[in-house]
């Protein structure tokens, strides 16, 4: 199957693929979203290379316009702590002391320590995504990555990325999608 982006010439409906394992891999098997699952892609790509400039660097410039980030934010109001999900284009940065820290309505937020990140969301870091983030997440989508026809993601693990239509992620259990949100 020919990848709608980059030049993935063995991309397969996710639900397929072999190395897909994992809580993002049992999501997605379990899609019942107004975009058809068929339209959820893997594509197996080396693990060495799953950091974004790295992988850009490997598999195609043009893919910068179209990747996007998994970002594990911590929220603490009163003392209570929310994790949450946020998705920004890669080329972007995370405006988590603004639009995240007000939508979460926290005193604080800041990046999740990585292995809060890890434990908690079973996923590898450096491949998390916001598909099979644990129940009851908030997932914040910024409206440029909501927007694109095709958007690049983490499969949950260093191994492999996702391609999914952008409006998948708005479809997402939890999801809000927010202006702003990657600046």
């Amino acid at each position: 199957m020919r990848a709608p982006i980059g030049e993935f010439d063995d991309a397969v409906p996710a639900a397929l693929a072999p190395h897909f394992a994992g809580p993002a891999a049992e999501a997605v098997r379990a899609w019942r979203g107004a975009v058809p699952a068929e339209q959820l892609l893997y594509v197996d790509t080396d693990p060495g290379k799953a950091d974004t400039a790295a992988f850009v660097e490997t598999y195609g410039a043009g893919l910068s316009e179209t990747s996007a980030n998994c970002v594990v934010v911590a929220a603490k109001r009163g003392g209570e702590r929310t994790l949450a999900g946020c998705v920004v284009l890669s080329r972007t940065r995370l405006d988590v002391n603004g639009t995240v820290r007000r939508q979460l309505d926290a005193r604080k937020a800041s990046f999740a320590p990585m292995d809060d990140a890890v434990r908690e969301t079973g996923m590898e870091y450096g491949g998390i995504t916001p598909i099979g983030l644990p129940e009851g997440w908030p997932v914040l989508v910024d409206a440029a990555v909501a927007d694109l026809p095709w958007v690049l993601i983490g499969s949950g693990r260093r191994r492999g990325k996702l391609i999914v239509p952008g409006k998948a992620l708005a479809e997402l259990p939890g999801s809000v999608v927010l202006e702003g949100l990657g600046a």
